[in-house]
C-alpha cells in the first residue's frame, strides 16, 4: 500500500540492502512525498521547481555508484554529496515519518514442529536488530564515501529498527468458516517484535460515534483484497478474535497498538483446530461511513464480527481497543458472564507476625474485565471469579504525574502526543498468566469522580445498603473529560459504566433489547450471590470516591475547593486520587487479615483482589498510579 513499506528482503551487506526490491519501493514512496512537498510550496516556487527535478532524476544506479567509487571528480562528488544529503533526510524519515514492517514467513510452527512460536519469536528480534545496524552501516558507508561523515560519530539514539517485525503463518492454518474463506488468504501474525518510544499522528483524537449492533454483515466479503491488510490473532479474555488492519496510512498505525495492548494468540495451541469467536476489521476500505461501523453476529456461521470503515473520523485507537472489547463483552453477555468495565488489582499481602504489608500488586485489568460465577464445594451460592483482558492500558497523559509518565518511557507506543488534550500511550502494564488468572473477587467499589469530599473524610463507602449501592452501578454516573461526545465537565449516566456496547441511553432507552435482557438476568442472580458473601463479610460492595474529575465539574463550587482542603481545581486531579489510594490500602490490608483468620489464621500470605468499575477517566488508573507511587512497589 501507498506511503506503507513491507520488508521481506533478506539483505546481509550495504550493496544487497541498495539493490534491494524493498529499498527500491522505499525510495519511490520517500522520493514522491519529497516532491509533493516541494512543488506544493508558494515561496521560493523557482528553487523549489529545480530541486524537485533534481530529486526525481535521482535512480537507484546512481547510489550504488557512490558506494562503489574508488575516486570522484570535483562534479561528481558535489553531485553525489547532494545524493547522500537527499538520502540522509530519507534515513531520518524512515526513522520517524514512515511505516515499516520487516516480515518472514513461518509456517513451521504449524506443519513441522521444528519450530516454536518462542523461537520464532527470537529470531524476529533477532531480524528487526540485523535491519536496525544494517541501515545504520549503510549509512555510515554513504556519508563517509563522500566526505560528510567526519567529526563526531552520533549513534545513541539511532534507531532504524522497522516499526513492527513479524513472523507470519499463511491463513489457511486458520479455522475461518467457508462462507469467509478468502481471509485464509491474509497470513496471520503469529510472532512480533514493535518498536516502542514512537508517537503516531492520527486524523482523529477521540470516538465520536458508538459502535452498535448492526442489523446487516458491515464486511463486503466481495471487494475483499486480501493483500491490502494484515491480521493478529488475539485472545480477548476465553476468545479468539482475530483482528485485521488495512495496510494505508491511518490505519496500519493501530497495529504495534494493539500488539502492545492484547494478549497474543498462542498459534500452537489454537491452529489449526480452533475456531475463531470474533472477528475485527479496522479500515475497511469498502465500508461505509455512518452504515457499517458496528458489530453483526453472523447466526448461521455462530461468528461475530466488528468493523471500522476506512474514514478520518474513525481513525483513532480508540475505535480499535473498544470496538475488540466490545466483541469480547457481547460474548461474555451472551453466554452468562458479567462484563465488568473497571480496574481490577490482585494484592499479595504479607504478614509480619500479625501485622499486614502490601508485598506486590499484580494488575488484572486496566479497563475491562469478566465475572464468572463459579460453585465450589457444595456450597449454596456461587463465587464471582475475576479475569481479566488486556496486558496494556491505553492511557489518557492528561492525569498522570510526570513521574508515572517517566516510568512508561522505553515501552510505550503512543498516540497523538502533540494534540493539547487526550494525548495516549498504550504502555504494557499486567501479565498475561495474570490476566487469564481467574481470582475471587474481595472488593466491588464503584468509582464517583466528581463529588468532593472533605480532607479527612472516607474516599471508600462499604456500609450503604446494597440496594443503593446497586444503584450507582445501574446509574453509572461520571464527569467526562471530553474524550468522547460528552462535553468536558458535563455528567453523563451509563448503565453499569458502559460495558460496551452500552445497554441503555442517559435517558433511561435500552438500547440493545436482546442484550440487555440477558444482562439483566445474569445481573439479578449475580447480584444474590453477592449480597450472600456480603452478608458473610466475604466480599464489600460500595462507592469509591476518586474525586479525579471534581475540578472540571460545574457542580462544584469554588468554596467548595478550598473548604475541601485543596489549593486550585487543577490541583484536586492529582492529589485526590492519592487520598483514596492510602485508604484503599488500609482497606486491603483489614480485609486481608479477615480473609486470613478464615482461612484457620497462620497463612504466610493472602491475597485481596479489588475492582474499581468506572467509565473513561473516573480515576481507575489514576488511583492505581498513585497506589505504586504509596507502595513504592516500582522503581522509577
Amino acid at each position: 500500500m501507498e506511503g506503507v513499506l513491507e520488508i521481506r528482503d533478506g539483505c546481509n551487506t550495504p550493496e544487497q540492502l541498495l539493490r534491494s526490491l524493498a529499498f527500491a519501493r522505499y525510495l519511490k514512496i520517500y522520493k514522491e512525498e519529497f516532491v509533493t512537498d516541494l512543488t506544493s510550496r508558494e515561496k521560493n516556487r523557482d528553487e523549489a521547481q529545480h530541486k524537485a527535478e533534481m530529486i526525481r532524476n535521482i535512480t537507484l544506479r546512481d547510489i550504488t555508484k557512490i558506494l562503489d567509487a574508488n575516486h570522484f571528480s570535483p562534479d561528481e562528488l558535489e553531485h553525489a554529496r547532494s545524493v547522500v544529503k537527499f538520502l540522509d533526510g530519507g534515513f531520518h524519515h524512515f526513522r520517524n515519518k514512515s511505516y515499516s514492517r520487516l516480515v518472514r514467513l513461518q509456517n513451521e510452527v504449524v506443519s513441522s514442529g521444528t519450530e516454536s512460536q518462542g523461537t520464532i519469536k527470537d529470531k524476529v528480534t533477532e531480524k528487526a536488530a540485523e535491519l536496525n545496524d544494517l541501515v545504520l552501516e549503510t549509512r555510515r558507508r554513504l556519508l563517509s564515501q563522500v566526505g560528510l561523515g567526519y567529526g563526531v560519530r552520533r549513534t545513541p539514539g539511532m534507531d532504524a529498527s522497522p516499526n513492527v517485525t513479524a513472523g507470519e503463518i499463511s491463513g489457511h492454518y486458520c479455522n475461518i468458516p467457508a462462507a469467509y474463506s478468502i481471509l485464509c488468504h491474509v497470513p496471520l501474525t503469529m510472532a512480533a517484535d514493535i518498536r516502542t518510544g514512537v508517537d503516531y499522528r492520527t486524523p482523529a483524537n477521540r470516538r465520536a460515534y458508538p459502535f452498535f449492533q448492526l442489523d446487516h454483515n458491515p464486511l463486503h466479503l466481495e471487494h475483499f483484497n486480501p493483500e491490502e491488510w494484515v491480521s493478529v490473532p488475539l485472545r480477548v479474555g476465553r476468545w479468539l478474535i482475530i483482528a485485521y488492519i488495512h495496510k494505508s496510512r491511518g490505519c496500519i498505525e493501530m497495529e504495534p497498538g494493539l500488539l502492545n495492548l492484547f494478549p497474543f494468540a498462542d498459534v500452537e495451541q489454537t491452529f489449526p483446530a480452533t475456531r475463531p469467536d470474533g472477528l475485527y476489521f479496522f479500515g475497511d476500505p469498502n465500508g461505509v461511513f455512518g452504515e457499517d461501523l458496528g458489530y453483526y453476529w453472523d447466526e448461521d456461521n455462530q461468528l461475530l464480527i466488528g468493523l471500522v470503515p476506512q474514514h478520518d473520523e474513525y481513525k483513532y485507537f480508540g475505535y480499535c481497543k473498544k470496538p475488540i472489547l466490545t466483541l469480547h463483552n457481547v460474548l461474555s453477555i451472551r453466554c452468562g458472564d458479567v462484563p465488568l468495565h473497571c480496574g481490577c488489582t490482585r494484592y499479595l499481602v504479607g504478614f509480619e507476625g500479625d501485622e499486614p504489608y502490601i508485598s506486590e500488586m499484580l494488575i488484572k485489568a486496566d479497563d475491562m474485565g469478566r465475572v464468572v460465577l463459579e460453585r465450589a464445594n457444595g456450597a449454596s451460592f456461587r463465587r464471582p471469579i475475576f479475569y481479566g483482558t488486556e496486558i496494556g492500558a491505553f492511557a489518557c497523559l492528561d492525569g498522570f504525574s510526570e513521574q508515572a509518565k517517566l516510568a512508561m518511557e522505553g515501552r510505550e507506543v503512543g498516540y497523538n502526543n502533540h494534540m493539547g488534550s487526550n494525548a495516549r500511550q498504550v504502555v504494557p502494564v499486567a501479565e498475561e498468566s495474570e490476566v487469564a488468572l481467574g481470582s475471587n473477587l474481595d472488593v466491588l467499589l464503584y468509582l464517583n469522580n466528581f463529588d468532593i469530599k472533605e480532607e479527612g473524610e472516607s474516599c471508600i463507602d462499604t456500609k450503604i445498603p446494597i440496594p443503593e449501592a446497586i444503584e450507582h452501578f445501574r446509574k453509572g454516573e461520571r464527569v467526562a473529560a471530553g474524550s468522547t461526545q460528552t462535553h468536558r465537565g458535563k455528567k453523563e449516566s451509563s448503565y453499569w459504566a458502559n460495558p460496551f456496547p452500552a445497554l441503555m441511553s442517559n435517558d433511561g432507552d435500552v438500547l440493545h433489547p436482546d442484550l440487555y435482557e440477558q444482562f439483566s438476568e445474569t445481573e439479578a442472580s449475580f447480584m444474590k450471590d453477592v449480597e450472600a458473601l456480603v452478608e458473610r463479610e466475604e466480599m464489600y460492595l460500595g462507592v469509591a470516591y476518586s474525586q479525579l474529575m471534581a475540578g472540571v465539574y460545574e457542580g462544584v463550587e469554588d468554596d467548595d475547593v478550598t473548604r475541601c482542603g485543596f489549593a486550585n481545581r487543577e490541583e484536586i486531579e492529582q492529589v485526590a486520587p492519592e487520598r483514596l489510594a492510602l485508604e484503599l490500602i488500609q482497606m486491603v490490608k483489614q480485609i486481608a487479615v479477615k480473609k486470613r483468620e478464615r482461612l484457620g489464621g497462620d497463612a504466610k500470605e493472602v491475597d485481596v483482589t479489588v475492582a474499581l468499575v468506572g467509565d473513561s477517566r473516573t480515576g481507575k488508573s489514576e488511583t492505581g498510579e498513585k497506589l505504586e507511587a504509596v507502595l513504592g512497589l516500582t522503581l522509577v
